[in-house]
């Protein structure tokens, strides 16, 4: 009974930590917003900011949703993931803008070729014109608010991981960390984005996105001369996200991360 006791009160401090609020609540901290960009189309996001002080600068952190969160509501995108960063606990710990934009129905994060035969991916040339959006976004609200341009993270999940990747390629100077989840990227691009910290996960049997893709990235990251973090859940398939984005050890490499 003493064991059962203690096991629960340890439980119990360890949900506690990750902040277990309810999930609308923290939703519903997320401002509703719409950025129209220099072509005046529009783009669907949640942004989230900090009991900042403005003699200060804070981290910005962009979290790009899966393709099960597509669509026009402005609602979708907080699913998953980015809302176990509203808590009380966490942003008294670390303390940030978040931005989360919602990709169109019909839109992708990536702009990459999947080759049939040998499962590789090749990044094109240029970016989706909603992954165009969100980068002009990001320097809309650097200029509208105080983000620490050394601290810049981008994460996502699923098509969001492959979208992380997508961003990192196409803007390597712009992130000072990321954190791609069950996606997967341009082996051949990496030695660009070697200089980046980053902490990848995927799921061992995950079904819906080869667990390969992430492996691939790692082992050219770590022939490119580095050493990225790279956590692969025994008996977990593609909802990764669950794991990764209640870790607390992720949370605290992520925000000790500067160019």
């Amino acid at each position: 009974m003493k064991k059962t006791t203690a096991g629960l009160i340890l439980l119990t401090l360890f949900f506690d930590y990750l902040g277990a609020e309810k999930s609308v609540a923290q939703a519903n901290m997320f401002n509703k917003e719409k950025f129209t960009d220099h072509n005046g189309a529009v783009l669907n996001y949640r942004f989230l900011s900090p009991d900042y002080n403005t003699m200060r600068k804070y981290p910005l952190v962009i979290f790009l949703h899966g393709s099960g969160e597509r669509g026009d509501n402005n609602e979708a995108q907080l699913t998953w993931g980015i809302t176990n960063m509203a808590t009380d606990r966490m942003r008294s710990m670390f303390p940030a803008f978040i931005v989360a934009p919602q990709c169109p129905l019909d839109e992708s994060w990536a702009n990459i070729d999947v080759d049939r035969k040998t499962n590789e991916l090749k990044l094109l040339d240029n970016p989706t014109p909603v992954m165009e959006q969100v980068i002009e976004l990001v320097y809309e609200i650097m200029k509208k608010h105080p983000v620490d341009p050394d601290r810049i993270y981008i994460t996502g999940l699923s098509m969001g991981g492959f979208g992380t990747f997508d961003a990192l390629m196409r803007w390597p100077d712009l992130f000072a960390a990321a954190v791609p989840v069950c996606g997967g990227g341009d082996p051949s691009k990496a030695k660009s984005i070697a200089h980046i910290p980053m902490w990848v996960f995927h799921g061992a049997e995950d079904t819906g996105v080869d667990t390969q893709l992430s492996f691939k990235m790692v082992q050219a990251l770590m022939e490119a001369g580095v050493h990225p973090g790279y956590t692969q859940y025994p008996e977990v398939g593609h909802f990764s996200w669950l794991q990764a984005y209640t870790d607390p050890l992720m949370y605290e490499w992520l925000f000790r991360q500067r160019k």
